[in-house]
């Protein structure tokens, strides 16, 4: 089949999805996820196979770092997946009901959105997380993985849709395409695709946007901050600093540039540098940064980069108002955190940046779904509409209105014969 034939059955698959109880679901997560340890051997050999042409070709680092789907990597994902199935049902859910009049009801009830396409970067952990996503929240899957991670992605789409079907889920309600051709035609099918998650590069994703009429939820660049304010406390601040660097580089909530009060800097930046380098850190900085330690200029370009490596940007601030510039002129609108004891000043960061998550005095690495307990994510929304954020099964769903009544007509209401009562709870 082509993609358009792949999005169609999609799309009927998603009729039965949405109608499915949580009982059917969560046997279907859990029977999936029994089948994905039972063969985790199938799966290890086949990513053995994509990090052996990755290294074959010279992967960049950080690609590499995130391909390992094996060992502990494996079965953390997969418990993490597993944890859906104790999540309550987000579909059907009675968000308000409310009597138009008498014998006219109004409800408003949660529901799956659709088919969704996801297009992700080389993560076989994601492809695990997303199909289970969209199982929980009633919604069909069109996923397009890294094709450096194509043989992991394979095995796991294998186990993953047959394990499904035979708990209960209907066929095509998990489709994988595997070349970057597919994409465009992914891109044309607006008429059976209802929502296109890229998640990637700025420059990724707005191509996606300019070249499809389906709505698209971006998952772009995660350039984060820290900014560590004058009361800081110096020995959290540097543990805050260095978890956020360096517990996962290669993640998008790995922090990519480090503000420092000019207050602080004297005696902060020494600190903190020893540490980040005793990890392997290299640090670029401003001209009054490079004053303080030793360490080449940044550049204009250095602002705005996502490293997803062990490289850190570092500019000195005169004040938080001047920080929180710096943010939302260069940052991604991921997540960016304060270090700090003043609680006004505290209070005009989280207020005033213009971020997805705002942290006070805590590591950029909790930017997760598993981690804020959503069971998994999709990814990670920078935009405004619909979901922020750590996507999970909440963003995966939308609503609808359902009108119950007894032959009501609008010309009762309209003549004056009838009138309306609005009564209930909304």
């Amino acid at each position: 089949m082509g993609v358009r034939e792949y999005a169609l059955h999609a799309k009927e698959a998603a009729i039965i999805c949405g109608t499915l109880d949580d009982d059917t679901k969560n046997r279907a997560i859990n029977a999936i996820c029994d089948a994905l340890i039972a063969q985790s051997e199938k799966i290890e050999n086949a990513n053995a196979l994509d990090i052996e042409l990755a290294d074959k070709d010279g992967l960049a680092p950080a690609l590499r770092s995130r391909l390992g789907f094996y060992g502990k990597k494996l079965t953390d994902t997969v418990e993490g997946a597993r944890a859906l199935a104790g999540l309550p049902d987000p579909c059907n859910r009675i968000i308000f009901q409310r009597d138009l009049a008498d014998g006219l009801t109004l409800t408003k009830k949660s529901c799956g959105i659709g088919v969704i396409g996801v297009i992700f970067e080389s993560r076989p952990d994601a492809l695990v997380q997303i199909a289970m996503l969209c199982i929980k929240s009633g919604n069909a899957a069109i996923l397009k993985g890294g094709k450096e991670a194509h043989a992991t992605n394979t095995a796991l789409a294998e186990i993953i849709t047959e394990a499904g079907i035979e708990a209960g889920l209907p066929d095509g309600f998990l489709t994988l395409l595997t070349s970057r051709e597919e994409i465009n035609e992914l891109l044309s099918c607006d008429d059976c695709v209802d929502l296109l998650i890229p998640r990637g590069s700025g420059a990724f994703v707005k191509y996606i946007m300019d070249n499809t009429r389906i709505p698209v939820m971006g998952h772009a660049d995660g350039v984060c901050h820290i900014y560590v304010d004058g009361s800081a406390d110096m020995k959290k601040a540097t543990d805050i600093v260095v978890d956020s660097k360096t517990q996962y580089p290669a993640a998008c909530n790995s922090v990519e540039t480090l503000l420092v009060d000019a207050t602080a800097a004297q005696t902060f930046l020494p600190e903190v540098t020893k540490a980040l380098r005793d990890k392997g850190v290299t640090l670029v900085g401003c001209p009054r940064t490079c004053a303080v330690i030793d360490c080449e200029q940044a550049t204009e370009e250095d602002w705005s980069t996502e490293y997803v490596g062990l490289k850190l940007s570092v500019r000195i601030v005169d004040s938080v108002y001047e920080a929180v510039r710096h943010i939302n002129k260069y940052g991604s609108g991921h997540t960016d955190c304060i270090v700090t004891q003043d609680n006004a000043v505290a209070d005009f960061f989280i207020n005033n940046v213009d971020s997805a998550g705002v942290y006070k005095n805590c590591s950029t690495r909790f930017a997760d779904g598993y981690r804020y307990g959503f069971g998994a994510e999709v990814g990670i929304s920078t935009g405004k509409l619909h979901a922020r954020g750590p996507v999970g099964i909440e963003g995966l769903v939308s609503y609808r209105y359902l009108l119950e009544g007894d032959g009501d007509i609008v010309a009762d209401f309209a003549s004056g014969k009838r009138k309306f009562i609005h009564q209930g709870e909304v």
